[in-house]
């Protein structure tokens, strides 16, 4: 017995992303009562909720067309399950089953596998979005030297007020624990990223647009803008910049980009 046959019955929806259907899984988990197996599965509903995730994103009611003996079709339940919610499932079955056992070490290698690979397009996402942020705040910094201001300083921490809440860039750097030496944008996911590159390239598109003239109505034009990104935001029912995770360095994101570039291209040369 090997981990293939997880591999057997797994399927493909149409936007690429893998899932088992509970009917199948639990045959293959050695399940005789398919409503003992439904137990099972309450219990991963259960485990969902308390992770704070949406039990819909995982594990989804459907209902199929079956053939029976005599030709004639009829319509039966059955469940949609994502790699995290087998995951729960095996994790919550009899462990004294072979198969059970089998797996809860497929499925664990499959979560890890899956949370190596999100990770690693996470670092690639911040390391593109920090290298557009820099370009753009570089335009930024013209466009608002060309409308008369001086201290690049203070009109960058009129948008940071505007877009997080009247925080300027001490207070972040202080709302994320780090270093004198380390930068606040170094540190940000791509979520937060991607919200300051909005945030940058509407301000200066703003000061062009308008003509904006002299230090005081362009700094309150950046507040402005960073006001609007932080209210669409909010009526999206996003997190506030402020709240999200601070994730390590951008250099170490880097490195892990390059060493895995190194791993793919020793596979590929073996």
């Amino acid at each position: 017995m090997n981990m293939s046959i997880f591999e057997d019955i797994k399927q493909i929806d149409q936007n690429g992303v893998e899932y088992w259907m509970a009917r199948q899984l639990a045959k293959t988990l050695d399940y005789q009562d398919y409503r003992n197996f439904q137990n099972v599965i309450i219990k991963a509903k259960e485990a969902i909720e308390n992770s704070g995730e949406i039990i819909h994103n995982h594990i989804v009611d459907v209902t199929e067309m079956v053939v029976l003996g005599s030709g004639a079709q009829r319509e039966l339940d059955n469940i949609k399950l994502d790699r995290y919610a087998c995951y729960l499932i095996v994790q919550n079955s009899d462990p004294s089953k072979e198969i059970v056992a089998l797996g809860q070490t497929y499925f664990a290698i499959q979560t890890r596998r899956q949370e190596v690979a999100e990770s690693l397009i996470e670092d690639q996402k911040r390391t593109m979005l920090r290298e557009e942020v820099t370009k753009h705040n570089t335009s930024l910094a013209s466009s608002a030297k060309q409308a008369g201001v001086s201290n690049f300083g203070l009109f960058q921490n009129d948008g940071y007020r505007g877009m997080y809440g009247g925080m300027n860039m001490q207070n972040i750097h202080a709302k994320k624990k780090l270093k004198k030496s380390q930068k606040i944008l170094d540190h940000m996911g791509s979520e937060e990223l991607a919200a300051n590159l909005f945030r940058a390239t509407q301000a200066d598109a703003k000061l062009k647009r308008e003509a904006i003239k002299g230090e005081l109505n362009a700094r309150l034009a950046h507040h402005q803008v960073g006001q609007q990104v932080r209210k669409a935001i909010h009526d999206i029912g996003g997190t506030m910049p402020e709240n999200l995770p601070t994730p390590d360095g951008i250099g170490k994101a880097k490195t892990r980009i390059k060493s895995a570039e190194k791993k793919m291209l020793g596979s590929n040369n073996e």
